[in-house]
């Protein structure tokens, strides 16, 4: 059997809030879950594993690709953090996310939600509000509407009990919801594990908001006055595990961003550390690494010593749909194929306006104008500006790769009558490949003329960028001022040193200073030329015999990785408190520990050995595109703007919802879900609710996320309709089985479901 083409399909899953609907999204997260575990098992597993195997083995049958479905950066808010924490977890760990469902089925109730505290304390008490609860549960898309007939008597006495709780105080319990969470944590460590749902080396990132309801204070440098001050509230707690297969976070660390998140005002208490101290104490636990996470989650308050009086409320108040925090994770994604890098967000109410709004052609009251504004405004805010900025992102990607094929035949003109043919005839030993390759550089720099200043200068500030973000990323902070603050210091030793003169009448083109810095600081460069020549080596697949570039792609990807590595924080830890003082001697440490001359020695035997591994036919492009590289390199990277992207292709988006999902039925929200009653709190209220809305959450997201896995073909290799609807069915039916003896509260939606599959 011929061999096939590797790559990966990626996704960087985004989670919004949405109340009760984070039933829904649990049912989404689940089926990411299973598809990830098919893409990696060694065997067919369940029934519905076997259909995804199916799915994946199909395409490898029609197009040569080995795909494999990794999902390596999570962000969520509110309900939607809930659920990216609990599947971040599993995929670390392996571990099942079937407790979860438990928490959500069981626990997601109004009556186990209640603070004992809050509820009514007799049958009499606030019997006025009966009427209202009666007049809730009566309006339009009300119980009778959206409730099975054998749970409305439910729904209506947790309504009346719910109506008559406290009032001007949450009526949701803090300390319950902790609890419930960290015992789905619990259950989950005591139940089957797998191993890792990523390859190793491979980091998984997690990024959950949270808003910080008094604050933390941030100065602002202007012209005039010199300094301002304004108020931040917006948190981002980030965890990692380097892909070393140790877990995500301490479980009560992920509690706490999970409770942080979750805090929906009016609904559940802000969360304030003493309420986790709490927790744990009844538990009878202790956290060995608690104030070391205080410190880093909240950096601000942990420096002004009120890290313990934080209030923090729900994280979609500010930012709802967290897609900057993902995006800012692909700066240190490592890569060691080709790589189908997908943001997939899922959205249970697209669209959706609230009640309370009223009619578009009314003038909205006092009431309704006033809690818009306050709540559900912010909560509702397009995501535009960052499908903008992924599009810009993927825009420049595009005009860089159409410009390295406008100008691919001049330069490998350039490059043959630099060598000659003599090229073609010597054999690529580690020695010949560093002496072409600085031979190379050399004429790049001269053909360029005074543009080569600019561009040597550009890749200095590259240089400089990360390994400010480096140190900020150490420090556990994110603040733009601060960055920007560090980056003039570290310029300044650059300048002092003498490593930023280039010119055409400097020996060379760059002072011996310039040259130095950048053999040990130009991390960018090194990673630039190995994802061109694997962009190259990926064309060149198409045509050439199948397996016939592996030896090649191995060179490539396995040196890739190494320089990748040193783009991640992580790996320059054990230095934090070296990395702290005068900025040469900062830029001296780094380049001691990347030992990037050491590290392109390396390279040069790995690429040597690729290239040897190749026919002459084959070996010749791949030479002229690394030879070329300085040539396309000048010309990309002031479009690039600096260091360069870091996944080397462009970035698509992909929504799971209800209104996207219609292979079962059409009609979006309204024909499927019901926890979007009471305006996204009517799965609190009835456990058919929370049926309903989980199965729905699994079935839509087997819909989507099939689609989403063929879409990684050429549209020409893709499978017919028929195929596809008949691959669906066998899905759908596999989770219907699957679901069918824990879900008796819906048998009549079960029937009706296989009835319209067929």
């Amino acid at each position: 059997m011929q061999e096939t083409q590797e790559k990966e399909l990626r996704l960087a899953l985004v989670c919004y809030g949405g109340i009760s609907l984070a039933v829904y999204m649990h049912g989404i997260t689940k089926e990411v879950w299973h598809l990830a575990r098919a893409s990696c098992a060694e065997r067919e597993g369940t029934p519905l594993q076997s259909v995804y195997r199916e799915l994946i083995e199909d395409i490898r049958d029609r197009s040569g690709l080995n795909l494999r479905v990794l999902i390596d950066i999570l962000s969520g808010a509110s309900a939607g953090g809930i659920n990216a924490v609990f599947l971040a977890q599993a995929i670390a760990t392996g571990q099942s996310l079937d407790p979860l469902t438990a928490m959500w089925l069981d626990h997601a109730d109004v009556d186990a939600l209640l603070a004992p505290s809050q509820g009514p304390s007799h049958r009499f008490a606030k019997i006025w509000a009966k009427p209202i609860a009666w007049m809730l549960s009566n309006r339009e898309h009300g119980v009778e509407e959206t409730v099975e007939a054998g749970a409305r008597a439910e729904v209506r006495e947790k309504l009346e009990r719910f109506v008559r709780s406290r009032w001007f105080e949450p009526p949701f319990g803090g300390e319950q919801l902790l609890k419930t969470l960290l015992a789905a944590f619990d259950k989950m460590a005591r139940g089957p594990a797998e191993r890792r749902l990523l390859p190793e080396g491979q980091p998984l990132d997690l990024f959950v908001t949270a808003t910080d309801f008094r604050g933390h204070a941030e100065t602002l440098r202007l012209n005039t006055p010199p300094e301002v001050v304004e108020t931040e509230h917006r948190l981002v707690f980030s965890f990692t595990d380097h892909g070393r297969g140790t877990g995500i976070a301490h479980p009560a660390a992920l509690g706490f961003a999970a409770r942080a998140t979750s805090s929906f005002p009016g609904a559940f208490p802000p969360l304030m550390v003493e309420e986790l101290d709490k927790v744990l104490a009844d538990r009878g636990e202790t956290w060995a690494g608690r104030d070391a996470f205080l410190q880093r989650a909240l950096p601000e308050q942990w420096a002004e010593s009120r890290a313990e009086k934080a209030v923090l409320i729900d994280g979609s108040v500010l930012a709802n749909a967290p897609f900057e925090p993902a995006m800012d994770a692909l700066r240190e994604r490592p890569a060691r194929r080709q790589v189908d890098r997908r943001f997939v967000f899922l959205d249970p109410t697209p669209d959706m306006r609230f009640d309370f709004y009223g009619p578009r052609q009314e003038r909205p009251g006092f009431f309704s104008t006033l809690i818009g504004a306050l709540s559900e405004l912010p909560r509702k805010q397009p995501i535009r500006d960052n499908l903008d900025a992924i599009a810009a992102r993927s825009d420049r990607i595009e005009r860089m790769l159409a410009i390295v094929a406008e100008i691919r035949a001049e330069v490998e003109a350039q490059v043959e009558s630099l060598f000659g043919y003599t090229l073609w005839l010597d054999y690529p030993t580690p020695k010949r490949l560093a002496a072409w390759r600085k031979r190379a550089q050399v004429a790049a720099a001269a053909k360029a003329g005074y543009g080569h200043t600019a561009y040597a200068l550009l890749k200095v500030d590259g240089a400089i960028d990360r390994t400010a973000r480096l140190l900020q990323a150490l420090a556990g902070q994110q603040d733009g001022q601060k960055l920007r603050s560090l980056g003039r210091r570290l310029r300044e030793a650059v300048r002092t040193r003498g490593a930023d003169r280039f010119g055409a009448s400097l020996p060379g083109g760059a002072s011996p200073e310039a040259l130095d810095f950048l053999r040990g600081h130009d991390l960018g460069f090194r990673i630039r030329r190995l994802r061109l020549l694997a962009r190259r080596l990926a064309e060149l697949e198409q045509s050439a015999p199948r397996g016939a570039m592996r030896p090649m792609r191995d060179a490539i990807y396995g040196a890739l990785a190494a320089y990748l590595e040193l783009k991640r924080s992580d790996t320059f830890a054990d230095l934090q408190d070296r990395l702290a003082g005068d900025p040469g001697a900062v830029l001296d440490t780094l380049a001691e520990r990347m030992q990037l001359r050491a590290l392109d020695r390396q390279t040069d035997e790995v690429l040597s050995a690729g290239f040897s591994a190749l026919s002459k036919e084959l070996r010749r492009p791949m030479l002229l595109a690394y030879l070329g590289f300085p040539f396309f390199d000048i010309a990309t990277l002031p479009l690039l703007q600096g260091e360069g992207m870091d996944e080397f292709d462009p970035i698509r988006v992909d929504r799971i919802s209800p209104e996207d999902a219609k292979a079962i039925r059409t009609g979006g929200v309204a024909a499927m879900l019901k926890g979007n009653q009471f305006n996204n709190f009517g799965a609190f209220f009835s456990r058919a609710y929370r049926e309903n809305d989980y199965l729905w959450g699994r079935l839509n997201g087997a819909d989507r996320l099939i689609d989403i896995v063929l879409s990684t073909l050429d549209a020409e290799a893709r499978p017919d309709a028929e195929h596809v609807a008949a691959l669906k069915r066998r899905a759908f039916h596999a989770i219907l089985d699957e679901e069918a003896p824990a879900l008796t509260a819906i048998p009549g939606l079960i029937a009706e479901l296989r009835a319209e599959i067929g």
